[in-house]
Protein backbone atom coordinates (compact mmCIF):
# COMPACT_ATOMS: atom_id res chain seq x y z
CA UNK A 1 0.00 0.00 0.00
CA UNK A 2 1.62 3.34 -1.09
CA UNK A 3 1.63 5.91 1.81
CA UNK A 4 2.24 9.44 1.78
CA UNK A 5 3.67 10.38 5.24
CA UNK A 6 2.40 13.62 6.82
CA UNK A 7 3.51 14.84 10.30
CA UNK A 8 0.13 13.93 11.80
CA UNK A 9 0.40 10.58 10.53
CA UNK A 10 0.40 8.43 7.15
CA UNK A 11 -2.33 9.35 3.74
CA UNK A 12 -2.45 5.93 3.12
CA UNK A 13 -3.63 5.55 -0.72
CA UNK A 14 -6.08 2.54 -0.58
CA UNK A 15 -6.64 2.82 -4.48
CA UNK A 16 -5.72 4.44 -7.54
CA UNK A 17 -6.08 4.43 -10.88
CA UNK A 18 -6.73 6.88 -14.20
CA UNK A 19 -9.67 8.50 -12.43
CA UNK A 20 -9.77 8.63 -9.11
CA UNK A 21 -7.95 7.86 -6.01
CA UNK A 22 -9.43 6.38 -2.60
CA UNK A 23 -7.50 7.82 0.37
CA UNK A 24 -7.45 7.18 4.26
CA UNK A 25 -6.93 10.16 5.89
CA UNK A 26 -5.34 10.54 9.30
CA UNK A 27 -6.99 12.83 12.20
CA UNK A 28 -5.35 16.18 12.52
CA UNK A 29 -4.94 16.92 9.03
CA UNK A 30 -7.05 20.12 6.92
CA UNK A 31 -8.06 19.15 3.98
CA UNK A 32 -7.28 21.96 1.59
CA UNK A 33 -6.26 25.56 1.85
CA UNK A 34 -8.62 28.05 4.53
CA UNK A 35 -8.19 31.71 5.35
CA UNK A 36 -6.35 30.51 8.95
CA UNK A 37 -4.42 27.54 7.10
CA UNK A 38 -0.70 28.28 8.34
CA UNK A 39 0.16 24.37 7.53
CA UNK A 40 0.46 22.52 4.48
CA UNK A 41 -3.04 20.66 3.87
CA UNK A 42 -3.86 17.31 2.10
CA UNK A 43 -4.04 18.90 -1.00
CA UNK A 44 -0.40 19.93 -0.51
CA UNK A 45 0.93 16.15 0.15
CA UNK A 46 -1.53 14.64 -2.49
CA UNK A 47 -0.25 17.50 -5.44
CA UNK A 48 3.75 17.05 -4.58
CA UNK A 49 2.46 13.14 -5.31
CA UNK A 50 -0.13 12.98 -7.95
CA UNK A 51 1.37 16.44 -9.70
CA UNK A 52 -1.51 16.04 -12.50
CA UNK A 53 -4.86 16.76 -10.13
CA UNK A 54 -3.38 20.42 -10.71
CA UNK A 55 -6.50 21.69 -12.49
CA UNK A 56 -8.60 19.45 -11.58
CA UNK A 57 -12.01 20.36 -10.13
CA UNK A 58 -13.34 24.19 -9.52
CA UNK A 59 -10.86 25.58 -7.12
CA UNK A 60 -7.28 25.64 -7.18
CA UNK A 61 -6.94 25.13 -3.53
CA UNK A 62 -8.77 21.81 -3.36
CA UNK A 63 -7.78 20.49 -6.61
CA UNK A 64 -9.55 17.35 -7.40
CA UNK A 65 -11.64 17.61 -3.86
CA UNK A 66 -14.97 16.45 -3.98
CA UNK A 67 -15.48 16.75 -0.46
CA UNK A 68 -14.59 17.45 2.80
CA UNK A 69 -13.27 15.78 6.13
CA UNK A 70 -13.12 17.46 9.52
CA UNK A 71 -9.31 18.40 10.84
CA UNK A 72 -10.28 16.14 13.53
CA UNK A 73 -11.83 13.52 11.55
CA UNK A 74 -10.47 10.40 9.92
CA UNK A 75 -10.82 8.34 7.12
CA UNK A 76 -12.11 7.48 3.66
CA UNK A 77 -12.13 10.26 1.05
CA UNK A 78 -12.48 9.45 -2.96
CA UNK A 79 -10.25 12.06 -4.69
CA UNK A 80 -10.96 12.69 -8.77
CA UNK A 81 -7.76 12.90 -10.72
CA UNK A 82 -9.60 14.14 -14.09
CA UNK A 83 -12.44 16.64 -14.10
CA UNK A 84 -14.39 14.18 -15.99
CA UNK A 85 -14.30 11.71 -13.09
CA UNK A 86 -15.08 14.86 -10.85
CA UNK A 87 -17.73 16.15 -12.53
CA UNK A 88 -19.52 12.79 -12.36
CA UNK A 89 -18.48 12.14 -8.59
CA UNK A 90 -20.04 16.01 -7.91
CA UNK A 91 -23.48 14.72 -9.58
CA UNK A 92 -23.53 11.51 -7.33
CA UNK A 93 -22.67 14.18 -4.20
CA UNK A 94 -25.95 16.56 -5.07
CA UNK A 95 -28.17 13.80 -5.77
CA UNK A 96 -26.99 11.90 -2.31
CA UNK A 97 -26.42 8.74 -4.17
CA UNK A 98 -22.92 8.23 -2.81
CA UNK A 99 -23.22 6.41 0.30
CA UNK A 100 -21.10 7.33 3.49
CA UNK A 101 -20.85 5.93 6.84
CA UNK A 102 -19.04 6.65 10.06
CA UNK A 103 -18.50 5.52 13.38
CA UNK A 104 -18.61 7.58 16.35
CA UNK A 105 -18.33 7.40 19.96
CA UNK A 106 -21.04 9.84 21.95
CA UNK A 107 -21.18 10.82 25.66
CA UNK A 108 -23.94 9.24 27.43
CA UNK A 109 -26.48 6.84 26.63
CA UNK A 110 -29.00 7.25 23.66
CA UNK A 111 -31.98 6.01 24.14
CA UNK A 112 -33.43 4.87 20.41
CA UNK A 113 -31.37 1.93 18.71
CA UNK A 114 -32.23 4.23 15.65
CA UNK A 115 -33.06 7.58 14.69
CA UNK A 116 -32.68 10.40 12.11
CA UNK A 117 -31.95 13.91 13.23
CA UNK A 118 -33.22 16.65 10.59
CA UNK A 119 -32.28 19.48 12.72
CA UNK A 120 -31.31 22.55 10.16
CA UNK A 121 -27.61 23.67 10.25
CA UNK A 122 -26.37 27.16 10.05
CA UNK A 123 -22.89 29.14 10.80
CA UNK A 124 -22.97 30.43 13.93
CA UNK A 125 -21.92 34.27 15.25
CA UNK A 126 -19.12 32.71 16.39
CA UNK A 127 -17.87 32.13 12.76
CA UNK A 128 -15.96 29.09 13.30
CA UNK A 129 -18.77 26.88 14.48
CA UNK A 130 -22.08 25.81 13.23
CA UNK A 131 -25.74 25.63 14.82
CA UNK A 132 -28.79 23.02 14.94
CA UNK A 133 -32.00 24.67 15.10
CA UNK A 134 -34.15 21.99 16.70
CA UNK A 135 -37.77 23.88 16.34
CA UNK A 136 -39.48 22.49 13.96
CA UNK A 137 -40.87 24.25 10.64
CA UNK A 138 -44.30 24.54 11.87
CA UNK A 139 -43.39 25.93 15.46
CA UNK A 140 -41.21 29.06 13.33
CA UNK A 141 -44.16 29.47 11.18
CA UNK A 142 -46.25 29.44 14.45
CA UNK A 143 -43.70 31.84 16.18
CA UNK A 144 -43.84 34.45 13.40
CA UNK A 145 -47.99 35.27 13.87
CA UNK A 146 -47.26 36.41 17.46
CA UNK A 147 -45.31 38.99 19.10
CA UNK A 148 -41.95 38.17 18.93
CA UNK A 149 -39.42 38.52 21.55
CA UNK A 150 -35.86 39.26 20.32
CA UNK A 151 -34.56 35.88 21.09
CA UNK A 152 -37.73 34.44 18.58
CA UNK A 153 -36.63 37.15 15.79
CA UNK A 154 -33.03 36.07 16.31
CA UNK A 155 -34.20 32.25 16.13
CA UNK A 156 -36.36 32.89 13.33
CA UNK A 157 -33.37 35.09 11.10
CA UNK A 158 -31.27 32.02 11.64
CA UNK A 159 -33.78 29.59 10.56
CA UNK A 160 -34.28 31.55 6.99
CA UNK A 161 -30.72 31.20 6.42
CA UNK A 162 -29.92 27.86 7.44
CA UNK A 163 -29.67 24.96 5.37
CA UNK A 164 -31.33 21.23 5.57
CA UNK A 165 -29.33 18.19 7.43
CA UNK A 166 -29.92 14.89 7.28
CA UNK A 167 -27.84 12.24 9.83
CA UNK A 168 -29.18 8.75 10.42
CA UNK A 169 -27.69 6.62 13.47
CA UNK A 170 -27.98 3.17 14.40
CA UNK A 171 -26.72 2.16 18.09
CA UNK A 172 -23.94 -0.42 17.93
CA UNK A 173 -23.12 -0.66 21.63
CA UNK A 174 -24.11 1.12 24.58
CA UNK A 175 -22.42 1.52 28.00
CA UNK A 176 -23.51 3.46 30.98
CA UNK A 177 -21.52 6.55 29.72
CA UNK A 178 -21.40 6.27 25.77
CA UNK A 179 -22.61 4.90 23.00
CA UNK A 180 -20.98 3.85 19.77
CA UNK A 181 -22.73 4.29 16.51
CA UNK A 182 -23.10 4.07 13.25
CA UNK A 183 -24.02 7.08 11.04
CA UNK A 184 -24.98 7.77 7.80
CA UNK A 185 -25.60 11.25 6.69
CA UNK A 186 -27.56 12.78 3.25
CA UNK A 187 -26.05 15.86 2.79
CA UNK A 188 -22.56 17.26 4.06
CA UNK A 189 -22.61 20.21 6.00
CA UNK A 190 -19.58 21.85 7.43
CA UNK A 191 -19.38 19.51 11.14
CA UNK A 192 -22.65 17.94 10.54
CA UNK A 193 -22.51 14.87 12.21
CA UNK A 194 -20.75 16.79 15.48
CA UNK A 195 -23.21 19.41 15.66
CA UNK A 196 -26.07 17.51 15.28
CA UNK A 197 -24.89 15.16 17.90
CA UNK A 198 -24.39 18.19 20.33
CA UNK A 199 -28.05 19.49 19.47
CA UNK A 200 -29.46 16.12 20.59
CA UNK A 201 -27.51 15.61 23.42
CA UNK A 202 -25.04 13.83 22.71
CA UNK A 203 -21.55 15.37 21.97
CA UNK A 204 -18.65 13.29 20.40
CA UNK A 205 -16.20 11.92 22.33
CA UNK A 206 -13.21 14.48 22.02
CA UNK A 207 -15.12 17.52 20.53
CA UNK A 208 -14.34 20.29 22.56
CA UNK A 209 -15.43 22.92 20.08
CA UNK A 210 -19.39 21.16 20.28
CA UNK A 211 -19.20 19.90 24.01
CA UNK A 212 -20.21 21.11 27.09
CA UNK A 213 -18.73 21.98 30.21
CA UNK A 214 -18.80 18.21 31.23
CA UNK A 215 -17.84 16.57 28.49
CA UNK A 216 -14.83 19.49 28.51
CA UNK A 217 -13.82 17.85 31.27
CA UNK A 218 -14.04 14.79 30.57
CA UNK A 219 -11.95 14.64 27.45
CA UNK A 220 -9.26 15.97 29.82
CA UNK A 221 -9.18 12.72 31.58
CA UNK A 222 -10.11 10.70 28.09
CA UNK A 223 -7.10 12.16 26.29
CA UNK A 224 -7.85 10.70 22.93
CA UNK A 225 -6.19 13.93 21.41
CA UNK A 226 -8.79 13.88 18.63
CA UNK A 227 -12.38 13.10 18.18
CA UNK A 228 -13.88 9.80 18.10
CA UNK A 229 -14.88 10.19 14.26
CA UNK A 230 -14.00 7.67 11.37
CA UNK A 231 -15.23 7.85 7.63
CA UNK A 232 -15.53 4.08 7.88
CA UNK A 233 -17.28 3.32 4.55
CA UNK A 234 -17.49 4.67 1.13
CA UNK A 235 -19.63 3.67 -1.76
CA UNK A 236 -20.02 5.34 -5.35
CA UNK A 237 -20.13 4.43 -9.01
CA UNK A 238 -16.99 5.62 -11.25
CA UNK A 239 -17.28 6.08 -14.92
CA UNK A 240 -17.44 3.32 -15.66
CA UNK A 241 -21.02 2.83 -14.06
CA UNK A 242 -19.30 0.19 -12.06
CA UNK A 243 -20.06 0.28 -8.23
CA UNK A 244 -17.11 0.19 -5.93
CA UNK A 245 -16.88 0.31 -2.11
CA UNK A 246 -14.34 0.70 0.45
CA UNK A 247 -13.79 0.23 3.98
CA UNK A 248 -11.42 1.55 6.40
CA UNK A 249 -11.41 0.04 10.00
CA UNK A 250 -10.73 2.61 13.09
CA UNK A 251 -7.41 3.58 13.56
CA UNK A 252 -5.48 1.65 16.34
CA UNK A 253 -6.21 4.56 19.16
CA UNK A 254 -9.47 4.79 18.72
CA UNK A 255 -9.99 0.80 18.72
CA UNK A 256 -7.58 0.64 21.81
CA UNK A 257 -9.82 3.13 23.69
CA UNK A 258 -12.89 0.93 22.64
CA UNK A 259 -11.13 -2.17 23.66
CA UNK A 260 -11.02 -0.54 27.03
CA UNK A 261 -14.75 0.00 28.09
CA UNK A 262 -16.21 -2.43 30.27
Amino acid sequence: MKKIETPHGDIKILHEDDDILIIDKPSGLVVHEGDTTTEPTLADYLLKTYPDLAGVGEDELRPGIVHRLDREASGLMVIARNNASFEHLKKQFKKRTIKKEYIALAFGKVIKDEGKILFPIVRSRAGFKMAALPMSADKIEESKKGRLSNRDKGVIEAYEKSREAITEFEVEKKWNHITLLKVKIKTGRTHQIRVHFAAYGHPLVGDDIYGTPKTKARNKKINLGRIFLHAHRLSFTNLNKEKLEFVSELPNNLATYLNQQK
